[in-house]
């Protein structure tokens, strides 16, 4: 019994140790001035080496110098891993232009094909998106789940529930492109609070369909501030084979004014958002090789 109890626990903490970390983050306004504040970058940098992929939004970097600048340090911190990036074009209606990028381990994960989402539009008619979604699909050799495809949304606060509703358009397009429901939606939804309605949830198809999965609960508080408790920031899966890879509750939110242990105006530096993270685990054969 206890021998039994050793290996289960065992097992556990293997699993924990090599499953792999898929993060979203709202840096705010990430551009040239994060990127020159030595303090702010260094805190950055041991966030997001806890991720083996994560989508970074808000970058506001024309001169694109910001994140390369952000991967090296990545890379000089953990040697153990070589970063990358994948990034979207600059989005956005006007003068304001944001960019979506994916920073992942390149010894963990493949990127097979990306594609920026351009909404169909009729004649008089104006993008549904403020800034559109930015989907890549990776493969990951190492996880149950070798190929799920991560769809990264920024929605605009004042239209999030419309952009919601038109990522279930989005989906469709992926499963027509790919031929996978594999698909997991991830990034600041501004989902909650003063943003979102209980009555046009209703009208959400990506709520109102039980085929997705929204891993980050309602009653999450994804902002730094303290006056706010909103579950801004979320991930949202589809696919039998993608959510039967997720370790169990493993989605959340990460403190790292907590973890840290920052002023709320420190962390405020950084971003008024918490990355939120969910863990895929890892395959039967990774195990038992790393066993052996």
């Amino acid at each position: 019994m206890r021998s039994s109890l050793l290996l289960f626990t065992l097992l556990g903490l293997c699993l924990l140790a090599t499953s792999l970390k898929i993060c979203a983050f709202n840096v705010r306004s990430f551009g040239e001035a994060k990127a020159n504040n030595r303090r702010v970058m260094a805190l950055l940098v041991k966030i997001i080496a806890r991720c083996d992929l994560c989508l970074v939004q808000e970058v506001r970097d024309s001169k694109g110098t910001a994140i390369p600048t952000l991967v090296r340090g990545l890379n000089s911190l953990d040697k153990s891993h070589s970063y990358s990036h994948v990034d979207s074009k600059r989005l956005g209606r006007n003068a304001y232009k944001e960019q979506y990028v994916y920073i992942y381990r390149t010894d963990m994960l493949h990127v097979q094909e990306r594609f920026q989402y351009e909404s169909p539009m009729e004649a008089n008619e104006t993008d549904v998106f403020s800034r559109d979604p930015f989907i890549v699909w990776f493969h990951s050799p190492n996880t149950l789940v070798k190929d799920f495809i991560l769809v990264g949304q920024h929605t605009c606060p004042k239209n999030a529930m419309r952009e919601m509703d038109e990522l279930y358009t989005v989906f469709q397009a992926v499963l027509r492109k790919w031929k996978t429901e594999n698909v997991m939606f991830l990034g600041d939804l501004n989902a909650a609070c003063g943003y979102v309605t209980i009555k046009g949830w209703g009208s959400v198809r990506l709520r109102s369909d039980p085929k997705f999965h929204w891993l980050i609960g309602d009653k999450e508080d994804t902002t730094v501030r303290e006056k706010t408790h909103c579950a801004y920031d979320r991930i949202v899966v589809r696919g039998k084979e993608l959510l039967s890879g997720i370790v169990a509750n493993s989605a959340q939110p990460f403190n790292f004014k907590r973890e840290f242990q920052l002023t709320e105006e420190e962390a405020l530096e950084v971003s008024d958002h918490y990355p939120v993270e969910v863990d895929l685990k890892p395959s039967h054969r990774y195990l038992l090789h790393h066993e052996l």
